[in-house]
């Protein structure tokens, strides 16, 4: 989802501005849901280096591909959301994106907040649709693979939906761009396919950990029903 160099440049660039800073809003607000609610600041810290980490190899290790407009890329966001928590995988997103700019990918770096968007709003929108589909009393290591099907669509489809934003606000409808987005949306159905068995073989391992629930390293409701 690495928008390409140059798809959003000049004076409109700036709207990416506007729209990375409500998404930095988002993830302020659920990373204050954990303090709040699910281990305070040591928890957010812990899991935030932790998702920083995975999220960077996520970019730099997992195999990834140019398509049209963009990259795609095995993001593994609402892995990431059932695992850690909504604001450590934010913050993870934000944290391991920039490393892997300042480190392996420089000319990304003027794409940051276009590409920060991206992330974090599908993200922001998993946490509400967890909400809606998945019971409260359903820890999430017993989610079926409907329940992460339908996340993992959500979020995949929502990088989808703003790649596709960008790509027709930087560069117009004409057939050439039409058709590098309608490839990088065919592409990104992979990712859509794949990513809910990551989901379940991540959470099938996760069973095994419920001795760690209690040390802040992991998403509560991971081994819990909601509180």
């Amino acid at each position: 989802m690495h928008i390409e160099p140059g798809i959003v440049d000049g004076a409109k660039i700036v709207l990416s501005y506007a729209t990375a800073a409500a998404a930095f809003g988002l993830a302020g607000k659920l990373a204050v849901d954990t303090i709040r609610r699910d281990g305070g600041i040591s928890a957010l810290t812990l899991r935030s280096v932790v998702t920083t980490a995975l999220v960077f190899c996520f970019f730099e290790v997992l195999p990834h591909f140019s398509v049209g407009v963009s990259e795609v890329h095995f993001i593994l966001g609402s892995t990431l959301y059932l695992i850690f928590g909504a604001g450590p995988a934010a913050i993870g997103l934000a944290g391991g994106l920039l490393l892997q700019g300042l480190l392996f990918a420089p000319a990304d770096l003027p794409q940051y907040f276009v590409n920060i968007t991206t992330l974090i709003v599908p993200l922001w929108a998993v946490s509400l649709l967890a909400r809606r589909i998945i019971p409260a009393d359903t820890p999430y290591v017993e989610v079926t693979y409907w329940q992460a099907l339908a996340l993992s669509t959500a979020y995949q489809g929502g990088i989808v939906a703003w790649v596709a934003f960008w790509a027709f606000y930087g560069q117009g409808f004409g057939s050439a761009n039409v058709m590098a987005v309608t490839s990088f949306g065919g592409a990104y159905m992979l990712v859509i396919i794949l990513e809910p068995l990551a989901d379940l073989a991540v959470l099938a391992a996760a069973k095994a950990l419920a001795p760690l629930s209690k040390s802040g390293l992991l998403y509560n409701r991971l081994h819990h029903p909601a509180t």
